[in-house]
């Protein structure tokens, strides 16, 4: 049977530089019908260098010089818009500090306590660069360049690969003397948006493998919809109790009813303010966040693999547009806390080692 969703004629295309969507064409000109549309290419996305994918009605867009963010995920038949993009008034201000549009890397993630914790014998200083709290967050490689690879489309995907290594000549090195590699390679194809995240320890010492996604989802993505009518599913298991330098205190809070609701059956996203620290605890095998359109019946569903031991979910305030459900490895400020290893989802690579996982983004319709 065709599926008429993805073989319908394209009339809204790849954004042009200034925003506008044009027809996708092949080699003669002729505007292709999306089931026959799978490419990549390179361009612009409000002035910066940009790769863009696209799969049938799908289309992605990659940032490599702005921390390897793939900063949109789109269905541009329907209008629906997965990730937060950054609107171009809203350029300047991304750039300086990408962490609330599409995908950022965080390596090392989240908050660590006057930005120390000892590794190897030795006691790393990372930059205090969160003055209210006096701690280091979120890394340094969300607005670093990154190295495109490859980019390349078939007739079942269009994909993008970046990766970024750090060795004695990286700026970083001074802070962070670790000589590794990570490699991010997005692919869109009838099954969604697909990640695939490796780091690989080149050097000659144990390293630290800390790492999350600052995921930024829109809420709601369809054009014409409302957040009321959206509701968020995690797969979480505890709820850690912060200070106030929003570092985890080692201890358990309680759920608030709408929490429970967050994880059993689904909770309006922005029902309060949250930047909330919890366990993941997979459901069925799998280890997600569902957001379901209740008038559409469409659900997007974020499943991240389970190597990912901790979620922070941040919503802005409590302002409806957007939430990021971030999937972590470990644990806030994990090297500093006293927790067992496995508790605090930490641990190293060896020289020579690899860590990889797989996430995916998708649509999936509720059958009546």
């Amino acid at each position: 049977m065709t599926d008429s969703r993805r073989c319908r004629w394209n009339r809204s295309g790849p954004l042009s530089k200034d925003g506008d969507h044009r027809p996708l064409e092949n080699k003669e000109g002729r505007v292709l019908n999306t089931c026959e549309t799978s490419a990549s290419w390179e361009g612009e996305y409000h002035g910066e260098k940009a790769i863009y994918l696209r799969y049938g009605s799908y289309e992605a867009v990659m940032l490599p010089e702005i921390g390897g963010n793939l900063v949109a995920y789109r269905d541009v038949e329907k209008g629906y818009r997965f990730l937060h993009e950054p609107a171009p008034d809203e350029m300047p201000s991304f750039k300086a500090r990408p962490m609330i549009h599409g995908i950022p890397v965080l390596f090392p993630p989240n908050r660590y306590k006057n930005g120390q914790f000892a590794w190897n014998g030795e006691i790393l200083q990372l930059p205090v660069n969160e003055e209210a709290t006096g701690n280091h967050l979120h890394g340094f490689l969300y607005n670093t360049p990154w190295k495109v690879e490859e980019y390349a489309h078939t007739g079942k995907e269009s994909h993008v690969t970046v990766s970024i290594t750090v060795d004695e000549t990286h700026p970083v090195y001074s802070f962070f003397p670790f000589s590794f590699n990570i490699t991010l390679r997005y692919a869109l194809s009838e099954n969604g948006l697909m990640q695939h995240v490796q780091i690989r320890n080149h050097g000659c010492l144990s390293m630290p493998c800390l790492l999350a996604f600052h995921t930024a989802i829109n809420a709601p993505f369809s054009p014409d919809g409302s957040a009321r009518e959206y509701r968020l599913k995690l797969t979480v298991g505890e709820r850690w109790e912060l200070d106030e330098r929003m570092l985890p205190t080692t201890r358990f809070q309680p759920f608030v009813s709408e929490e429970e609701q967050m994880r059993d059956s689904g909770v309006y996203p922005f029902f309060a303010e949250m930047d909330n620290h919890y366990t993941a605890v997979p459901q069925n095998g799998r280890n997600r966040m569902e957001l379901q359109d209740m008038r559409s019946g469409e659900t997007l569903i974020y499943d991240v693999g389970t190597s990912y031991k901790q979620w922070m979910i941040w919503n802005n305030g409590a302002k409806e547009g957007f939430f990021c459900p971030e999937p972590q490895i470990n644990l806030v400020n994990a090297p500093n806390l006293d927790l067992r290893s496995e508790e605090a989802g930490l641990f190293s690579l060896q020289p020579g080692e690899i860590w990889e996982e797989t996430s995916r983004l998708y649509v999936r319709q509720t059958l009546a």
